[in-house]
């Protein structure tokens, strides 16, 4: 291959990882090493309208999408089988998409950014899509505020 067909390839590359970069940034906003550890957290909206983040789960990160209408913390069984949660009961539930079963569960610790909780409950929902759904559970024992695309959460007592 030729030097001047090496040096378009490098330009290309270097323009195709800064689209994917800016792209990346815009989908996903709010990832865990953005967020910081301090007592507030401000989310960014995502292009979808939706409030999604990386937090952590018992100490391992996964991907949220912050519902305030949602009762409670939901957990896809994926999801629910890489953190080794034992379901303690099933229950029927009511979604969006209909009624179903799910199982109860509690967790240990959720964080997200500096914001932390302990002893959360939540249920596995096998046919929830996406890893997690961040709920009231959680969000109930915040000071929650949403203004011009931007979702405040600040830590409260436990």
């Amino acid at each position: 291959m030729s030097g001047a067909r090496l040096l378009w390839l490098a330009v290309w590359l270097a323009l195709a990882s800064g689209l994917y970069f800016l792209a990346d940034r815009a989908l996903n906003p709010n990832r865990i090493g953005i967020l910081g550890d301090a007592p507030s957290v401000t989310l960014q909206r995502g292009l979808d309208g939706h409030y999604r983040a990386e937090a952590l789960i018992n100490g391992v990160m996964v991907n949220v999408l912050v519902d305030t209408g949602a009762t409670g913390v939901a957990i896809s069984q994926r999801t629910a089988e890489r953190l080794q949660l034992q379901s303690n009961q099933a229950i029927r539930t009511s979604t969006a998409n209909g009624d179903t079963i799910a199982y109860m569960t509690r967790l240990q610790s959720v964080q997200l950014g500096g914001v932390k909780a302990h002893n959360v409950a939540a249920v596995i929902a096998p046919g929830l899509d996406g890893d997690v759904l961040l709920g009231m559970s959680f969000l109930a024992r915040m000071d929650v505020r949403l203004f011009q695309g931007k979702m405040t959460i600040t830590q409260l007592e436990e």
